[in-house]
């Protein structure tokens, strides 16, 4: 995988603009450790680091065609590119093996339209010399990263932000319609950043600018919900093979493929077919917790075993404060909620030592109904059937009960807290757009000053004819999946220049995926019932059984101890829009053991690292 960059303006002589890139490719290293370069142009500098997975000593960047017209910088990997080349080698000579060349030559050809034609992740910028025009595009799901800023005269991006932050000379300033989403989700929502006038190219959408213009934003590619035509078994056949497909397309590359492999339904499917179906015995990765109710590792073991992979593992017992910033301020470059960021990052630096390229389950809870929010929503759909007196009396027996600190799959007391704390957020979440952090009443309390603000969301589909479940899962795909799941496997994975490739999100998988029934996804409180049908057979009885638990983190302990006692420092010495005494009174419930507040707690304490230590980004 790769970092590219480019800037267009006239107000600085050649060498100052080659400093300002050398500057920005120096920021993204480690997305691309294998090569840089940079490319000039009049008033256009172009530049790219390289992570040799395909075509390993050609297929350098910037790429230029042989007429000199065209310059491409790319962020990506395209898995039919053999396919593709064939059908362009009448109209083009090719001189590498790569998907580079494919990329360029699909694009001076066909233009926009060659988007529609290829499969994988992408994003890059194509610079055309003799219009002045400049071209960018991001994958249909949002796997890598794009972030612009621009004016008329004037035009720069990059795939991080830090790197953005070298090339202007524009201060960034804080955005606080971001701030109230970030404080609401967990993150910026589709296009925004957490600054103003700077965005991000929107997955399955193209941007064109030229000098004199704005930028205009295309989309090539939306989620739809055609309805499936064939029966239950056609479907499962269907997947079978697509599936496989996906993971087989994701094999290509000239350097070895390994597997993170959590111990989940997700990555260990992933992982059985790869060894099962394909004949591929992968190196396999997973990280660990020293709190039991946390960790995974048992049931990673148990499929490594049964796949007879090489298996390697790693516990997190504590947390780096030292490259928990790095990660936050350096790689993702704005406040992320997610406190996954941290075991993830140590995956991947446990992977890296190993392989290059790795696949993961990413996407599967999205397209096949794993989330526990949708069970809650089918809860809730009997439960708010109930008088309100019988309500109000079960809310208030179970907040009479302290919160247990254990995760949720092994509290049944926990989840009836976790519920009745989505009854409360779910009346300011209509419609869905994603999980939200607080409910309405007490965002009111942290952020007085910011409950008008927050963008819109203008991509969610129409959900007229779509059963809430189904709404909630693409909702899910197009907001929570780019913008928190995806943005911390890719910051995460490219801090240790490694890869991650995720078949779930496949065009032919995706598309099937949702023009299935709901009821086909969910039978009543169970999840992913597609895939258990489907593939049964490829993993042991325990891993289809156990509790769905997530790549979560045991923060209830860590703000009991030391991240308590900075957090309280930050926040006093914080200028901030928030209601300190409110946070105060919730950390207090955390440490009294009364109240599960740990990721509420992780969201500010992040946005508060953020807002002291922005000074790193040098805007």
């Amino acid at each position: 995988m790769c970092g590219l960059i480019f800037s267009y303006r006239d107000d600085l002589n050649k060498s100052e603009q080659h400093n300002k890139a050398s500057k920005a490719l120096e920021r993204i290293a480690h997305r691309g450790p294998d090569a840089h370069g940079i490319i000039q142009k009049p008033s256009v500098t172009i530049g790219h680091s390289r992570l040799s997975i395909i075509d390993l000593t050609a297929s350098i960047q910037p790429m230029v065609d042989s007429s000199n017209r065209y310059t491409l910088s790319y962020n990506g990997e395209i898995y039919n590119y053999k396919v593709i080349r064939k059908e362009l080698e009448q109209r083009w000579q090719f001189k590498t093996q790569g998907d580079t060349e494919v990329l360029l030559a699909g694009l001076v050809i066909y233009g926009e339209d060659f988007l529609q034609k290829i499969e994988g992740m992408w994003a890059f910028a194509l610079w055309d010399e003799q219009e002045k025009s400049l071209l960018l595009a991001r994958d249909r799901m949002g796997k890598k990263p794009l972030y612009y800023q621009a004016t008329t005269e004037k035009f720069f991006c990059a795939s991080e932000l830090s790197a953005l932050a070298c090339l202007v000379d524009f201060s960034w300033d804080e955005d606080l319609n971001s701030t109230a989403d970030y404080l609401r989700y967990g993150f910026c929502l589709p296009g925004h950043t957490a600054y103003k006038n700077v965005y991000e190219v929107l997955p399955g959408h193209s941007l064109t600018w030229s000098f004199g213009e704005n930028p205009r934003l295309n989309p090539y590619w939306s989620l739809s919900f055609d309805s499936y035509a064939g029966t239950r078994l056609q479907a499962r056949q269907e997947l079978d093979e697509k599936l496989t497909a996906a993971i087989q397309k994701r094999l290509v590359a000239d350097v070895e493929v390994g597997a993170f492999l959590s111990g989940g339904i997700d990555s260990s499917l992933v992982v059985s077919i790869m060894a099962k179906r394909l004949g591929v015995k992968p190196k396999t990765f997973t990280i660990g917790f020293s709190d039991h109710t946390y960790d995974e590792r048992e049931y990673a073991r148990l499929v490594a075993r049964e796949c007879g992979t090489q298996h390697f593992e790693e516990c997190l017992s504590n947390w780096d404060v030292g490259e928990l910033r790095s990660l936050v301020l350096k790689n993702v470059g704005q406040p992320s909620a997610d406190s996954s960021l941290l075991p993830t990052a140590l995956v991947s630096k446990l992977a890296s030592k190993h392989v290059k390229v790795v696949l993961s389950g990413d996407g599967a809870d999205e397209l096949f109904s794993g989330y526990q929010r949708y069970q809650a929503r089918m809860l809730m759909r009997w439960y708010t059937r109930l008088p309100n007196f019988m309500r109000d009396s079960v809310e208030h027996f179970i907040r009479l009960l302290p919160e247990p600190m254990s995760h949720h799959s092994h509290s049944l007391l926990k989840k009836a807290h976790l519920f009745q704390d989505i009854l409360k957020r779910s009346q300011a979440n209509q419609p869905y757009i994603a999980p939200l952090m607080y409910s309405a009443e007490d965002f009111s309390l942290l952020a007085p000053d910011l409950i008008t603000n927050g963008h819109k969301v203008y991509t969610l589909p129409d959900e007229t004819h779509v059963d809430d479940i189904l709404s909630m899962m693409a909702a899910d795909a197009i907001v929570y999946l780019p913008q928190d799941i995806l943005t911390k496997v890719d910051r995460a994975s490219m801090a240790y220049s490694l890869e991650v490739r995720a078949p779930f999100l496949d065009t032919e998988v995706i598309k099937l995926a949702y023009s299935l029934p709901a009821h086909w996804h969910r039978r009543q409180l169970k999840g992913k019932c597609m895939l258990r049908e489907t593939f049964k057979e490829l993993l042991p009885k325990s891993i289809w059984s156990r509790r769905k638990q997530g790549f979560a983190v045991p923060l209830h302990a860590w703000f009991r101890k030391k991240l308590g006692l900075e957090f309280e420092a930050l926040l006093e010495d914080s200028h901030v829009p928030l209601n300190k005494k409110f946070i105060r009174t919730m950390l207090s419930e955390h440490r009294q053991c009364s109240r599960d507040h740990g990721y509420r707690l992780w969201g500010i304490y992040i946005y508060l690292l953020c807002q002291h230590q922005k000074s790193q980004l040098e805007f």
